[in-house]
């Protein structure tokens, strides 16, 4: 008995040893990873690496010039000019989808279409289909690693990452050397149109390092958070039909949509998505609850009280997103999807300042977020307008938050188009996104 005592004792010993290591471990990687692009950058890149941004350049507390081209890149009139490019790729893709023989990886390919909007729409790129696919790949093995540890060992996760990003970047700058060479047939400025031209009006002629760390990171933007956000849109709208009906009156309300159900000929115009009220309370009762990221980190600039607990200056603080969301007493009902909730008669999100904040809040909002809303609602409206959806299924699948909300299994899913003729890939259309480079 005494060692069966004694080994009881060393076994919970080595446990407790085993977990304080890794609560060591993930301590030190939540502080050095932010270090690690600083460390493997390029030494000609000299764009400023703030603090708080992780070593990615132009993300965190950028300079004044930064932000007045973020403002730039996702005003008003770009994004009317994002538009046109956005629809045909959503249309391209859910026509794809639709002629796929079997159920789909909802997450899986919404993690690619997000990727071909950010290369085609909001950099321009000219890239063949088949090496578009094998630069995902080598994204992917990118993103996968990013949270790794950062030491620098044969076969570790970060020597993964930092190779997969030199392959990267090897096929961005091709990319880019091949934008700049060719202005012909350009029928709108993308955003590494006003990064380049921005730089140069504030006397800051960017390097072709700068240029890829710069491309790399609107990628990174347009991203994860873009694919999670499409997954839930769907896996809602499969799972309240008739909140996809209601979607569907309001553009057959609106001209978008005939009453027989097939869709109006013409491209959409921001001032047409703004006037969609039901649709854009769809959208914000998916962000509220399936916020793509949990929470961000904010320096304290002067000492506080919260609830008699001093916060000192200087401190790192982590606000969440989705506690709030789920605590904030404006909300009814919480834990049921019900985008009335957002209507006029109720607007249960405007009973105070950061109740909702799907994108971080103050001035260090996401600069991002107008063109997210804007890609979920033209894909809310193309799904309404020309594809039919089945869970392929028995049941819906768990729901993990690492490294951004999306179902466990990817969410798996049937694709019918409304019409056959639409399973194939209409020429203008490629043709119309071949002339954004």
């Amino acid at each position: 008995m005494l060692f069966e005592g004694l080994e009881l004792v060393s076994a919970l010993a080595t446990l407790a040893a085993c977990l304080v290591s890794v609560t060591l471990l993930l301590a030190v990687s939540q502080q050095l990873w932010q270090l690690r692009w600083a460390a493997t950058r390029d030494k000609s890149c000299k764009l400023p690496i703030p603090k708080g941004s992780m070593g990615f350049p132009l993300i965190g507390e950028t300079g004044h010039w930064l932000l007045q081209v973020f403002s730039k890149i996702f005003s008003h009139e770009a994004l009317e000019s994002y538009l046109p490019k956005i629809q045909l790729v959503i249309q391209d893709t859910l026509r794809a989808w639709s002629s796929h023989p079997e159920a789909i990886n909802v997450y899986q390919e919404a993690q690619k279409l997000t990727f071909r909007m950010a290369i085609r729409v909001l950099l321009g790129f000219s890239i063949p289909e088949e090496d578009l696919g094998r630069l995902f790949d080598v994204y992917q093995q990118f993103v996968e690693n990013v949270f790794s540890l950062p030491v620098d060992l044969p076969f570790s996760g970060y020597r993964r990452g930092i190779q997969a990003r030199q392959t990267l970047q090897k096929g961005l700058e091709k990319a880019i050397r091949e934008k700049l060479q060719c202005t012909q047939g350009k029928d709108y400025s993308d955003a590494l149109d006003i990064l380049i031209e921005s730089s140069k009006e504030h006397g800051k002629e960017m390097t072709m390092q700068e240029l890829k760390d710069g491309t790399l990171e609107l990628i990174f933007a347009a991203y994860a958070t873009t694919a999670s956000a499409s997954t839930s849109l769907i896996m809602q709208l499969l799972k309240h039909p008739a909140v996809l009906e209601k979607l569907r009156e309001e553009l057959r309300a609106q001209g978008i949509l005939h009453s027989g159900g097939c869709p109006c000929e013409g491209t959409l115009r921001l001032d047409t998505l703004s006037g969609l009220r039901y649709l854009d309370c769809v959208i914000k009762e998916v962000m509220r609850l399936f916020t793509p990221i949990s929470g961000g980190y904010r320096t304290v600039l002067q000492t506080f009280e919260l609830d008699g607990f001093q916060i000192p200056k200087g401190w790192s603080v982590m606000y969440s997103i989705r506690d709030t969301h789920d605590t904030a007493p404006v909300f009814k009902d919480v834990n049921v999807f019900d985008p009335d909730r957002f209507s006029q008669a109720r607007s249960e999100d405007k009973d105070g300042r950061f109740h909702y904040l799907p994108f971080g809040g103050g001035v260090r909002t996401c600069l991002g977020k107008h063109l997210a809303k804007l890609f979920l609602k033209v894909l809310a409206v193309e799904l309404a307008s020309t594809s039919r959806f089945e869970l392929a299924t028995r049941t819906f699948p768990r729901i993990t938050l690492v490294p951004v909300l999306h179902p466990v299994d990817g969410l798996s899913v049937k694709f019918f188009g409304l019409d056959s003729n639409q399973n194939k890939i209409l020429p203008e259309t490629e043709a119309m996104l071949s002339a954004t480079v």
